[in-house]
């Protein structure tokens, strides 16, 4: 059995579709052009590159919470409701 974490998945998959740009002062900015807004900044590519995970992983659960349709990446769909299984299935 293949255990899969639904938004883990989400957001690998949506980071593996980030830009990022060397700004002139040398500093880095990063964005991911299927999520509006989400939009980080960074000293170094890897500082960007992280700050950009937790500005996604923020935006993903307010959006949750607020009810707020989220961009289907790679076939995730978040917006759906989730099924239910009985215990017994486990």
């Amino acid at each position: 059995m293949v255990v899969r974490f639904v938004l883990t998945d989400y957001v690998t998959r949506a980071l593996s579709q980030a830009v990022y740009d060397k700004i002139e002062d040398g500093t880095f900015a990063g964005r991911i052009p299927n999520c509006p807004g989400v939009v980080a900044f960074g000293k170094t590519l890897t500082e960007c590159e992280n700050e950009l995970r937790s500005t996604l992983e923020e935006w993903i659960l307010v959006g949750l919470k607020l009810g707020h349709s989220l961009p289907v990446i790679d076939s995730i769909d978040l917006n759906k409701e989730p099924k239910s299984e009985p215990v017994e299935a486990m």
